[in-house]
This record gives structure tokens, sequence and C-alpha cells, in this order.
């Protein structure tokens, strides 16, 4: 598969527009902008307001290239469908924007606990991968990449229609968590190790019972 180079530019130079909301905000921002938070929402890590907006975007962009570039080299990956890559080249892009922003805001104090608004969008994320993963062929950079799954079509293609269930049901789990007086790094931890778990779990009951089970 080869690289779509104007959407690759075009999300590349995505990645550099929380760099001009920082210099259009540079005078009110404090010299140190919170950029981690411990599970209470309370940041637990700084970074410089320089480093903050001007070397993240470039960090940023390092890892949306690499992520391109493993995923159009990778065997199969002809198979991936054109909607699949087209949320892979926007994911890290919008995600900077949106981490970018979220530390502003912090910083400015007009957000006061991010991880509510983080868990709700993660859980939208998860419910838009869920939706696409039952579509998803076997390749071996996108779905659930398992040495059962890699090596078996079919187990393949039953593992990623259960995980397609489990990711949008806990997606929409994650989604509604942010209603409710609970942290919703709570809900969300355990969420995603179910999400990992549980697929692979079937996958291989799947290889080791002959594709006897089925949903």
């Amino acid at each position: 598969m080869k690289l779509n180079k104007r959407l690759l530019v075009v999300t590349s130079v995505f990645v550099f527009l929380p760099m001009l909301l920082g210099v259009v905000l540079w005078e009110r921002l404090p010299e140190q902008l919170p950029t981690h938070f411990g599970l209470d929402g309370s940041a637990d890590g700084f970074s410089s307001k320089a480093e903050a907006v001007y070397l993240h975007p470039f960090i940023f962009l390092g890892v949306h290239l690499f992520s391109l570039v493993v995923t159009t080299i990778s065997p199969k990956s002809q198979n991936i469908s054109p909607k699949m890559m087209r949320l892979l080249y926007w994911f890290i892009p919008v995600l900077a924007g949106l981490l970018q922003t979220i530390t502003y805001l912090v910083a400015l104090g007009w957000i006061i606990n991010p991880t509510r608004f983080i868990s709700f969008l993660l859980g939208g994320f998860f419910m838009l991968v869920g939706n696409y993963l039952p579509k998803t062929k076997q390749n071996y950079a996108v779905g659930i990449k398992l040495p059962w799954t890699l090596d078996d079509e079919e187990n393949w293609n039953k593992t990623h229609r259960l995980a397609g269930r489990v990711w949008m049901l806990a997606g929409l789990l994650i989604c509604l968590s942010v209603c409710f007086p609970i942290e919703p790094l709570y809900v969300l931890l355990p969420l995603i190790a179910i999400m990992i778990l549980l697929p692979a779990i079937y996958s291989y009951k799947l290889s080791r019972q002959g594709e006897k089970l089925d949903l």
C-alpha cells in the first residue's frame, strides 16, 4: 500500500495547529504547563511553556509519520479498508490537537479535572473503532494481531466480530461513566483490560477447539 501523500501533508499540518494556539495564548500561559495527570485528575507532571508549545507537536509528528510508514509497509496492508486507513491518518493529529488544547485549558484554569473529558473522547473513539473492527480483513498492522488470528483467516474474522461488539459496548459504558459521581479512570482502565483480554482469550479458544465456538 502506498502512502496517500496529499492526506499525509494535510494531517501533518494539522498536528501543528495547537502550536499556533499556543503562540496566541503565549502571554497568558504560565511558565510551567501540566502535561501528565494522575488517576484523580490532578496534574503530577509538568513541562516548560516552550517545550509544551513548540516541542510536543514535533514529537506527535514523529509518532504520526512512523505509525503510517509501518502500517503501509506491513504485509497484507492492502487488506486494510479505506475507512480504517483514514481513521489511522487522522488519529494522531486529532489526538495531538485535543491533548495540546486540554493542556492549555488546564494551565489557564478553564478546566479543573480533564479526566472526564478525556474519558468521554476515548469512549467515543473505542465505539468508532469497534464499528470498523468486524469489517477489517486479515493484515499485520491493524486489528487483533495474535498468532492464532494471523495464522487462520476464519479465526481472525470471528475474533474481530466479537472484538467489535466488546469495543462498542465498552466505549458506550466509558462515555456513560462521566455522568456518574465516580472517577472515570476507575471505569476506563478495567474496561480497556477487558477489551484486550476477552478477544485474545476467545481467539485462543478458537484455535484450541478447532473453530467449534461460534457467536
